[in-house]
């Protein structure tokens, strides 16, 4: 684990907070194979710091499982060689949730502890095309993905958003369409949109190489493009972040059972 200090904040959209920081080694955070690298966050449930070393079991038998941080998981969106810091993207609704509101407030001098970063997804430049799936929580995934790709790569990005104010700037490819989809004043997690773009997607020739990932029901609802299109298993990351109407972690805990599962 490390200790991460925060550098700056921008505020990229109205709902997305982009956090850099500072405590991140270059031989761990950068130089990442994978694009949608991700790690845990650890955040203080009681108000106290979260200490470092943190040694999570030695806090819940020590002090009682109300001492112990909560935990998330978040994307590193990129990490700048030249000033050492990395970035890491946070959707925000307002006071929901623990890391949304405490990226929102967040000011240099800020601490968080991380783990190192995992991950297996990034785009094969070898094929045919690119397909990326996903809203605001995969956006920073995505427009990590899309800027791995090659200058001659093709391919179309589907992302879900709530308005044209929601939008980012995206370093794609001439190849690679970007389509935003605006779910308006529905919310997130409640629309088809995704599907329904996907099913009247003009299919590019080739086998695509996908990227899938956002609300849990929103994943399940692509499996029939993955039977019908009998997309080989490694040619596809499809994975839920979130499941609307779940705490996160009810959500983490549905991952172990049949309602979690999306393939």
């Amino acid at each position: 684990m490390y200790e991460l200090t925060v550098t700056r904040v921008e505020r990229l959209t109205p709902s997305l907070v982009r956090v850099f920081f500072s405590g991140g080694p270059a031989e761990v955070y950068g130089g990442r194979s994978s694009s949608d690298s991700y790690m845990k966050l650890y955040f203080a449930t009681n108000g106290e710091p979260v200490p470092f070393p943190l040694d999570l079991e030695d806090l819940r038998q020590t002090r009682g499982a109300e001492a112990v941080p909560t935990q998330r998981t978040y994307s590193l969106r990129e990490f700048l060689a030249d000033s050492g810091e990395m970035a890491i993207d946070f959707v925000t609704h307002g006071d929901a949730g623990v890391a949304g509101p405490w990226a929102a407030q967040a000011s240099p001098g800020d601490r968080l502890v991380a783990t190192s970063p995992g991950g297996a997804y990034a785009p094969d430049p070898e094929a045919d095309w690119h397909l990326f799936l996903g809203d605001e929580s995969a956006l920073p995934a995505i427009a990590a993905g899309i800027e791995r790709l090659d200058a001659g790569a093709r391919g179309t990005a589907l992302i879900e958003v709530q308005d044209q104010t929601h939008e980012l700037a995206l370093n794609a490819p001439a190849g690679v369409e970007v389509r935003w989809l605006h779910r308006g004043d529905a919310e997130a997690g409640t629309t088809t949109l995704l599907a329904d773009a996907v099913a009247e997607l003009d299919w590019l020739p080739g086998v695509p190489h996908i990227f899938a990932h956002g609300e849990r029901e929103a994943m399940k609802s692509l499996r029939p493009m993955v039977r019908e299109r009998a997309i080989p298993r490694e040619r596809l990351s499809l994975s839920g972040y979130w499941a609307y109407g779940r705490s996160e972690d009810r959500f983490q805990a549905e991952k172990r059972e049949p309602i979690g599962k999306i393939l």
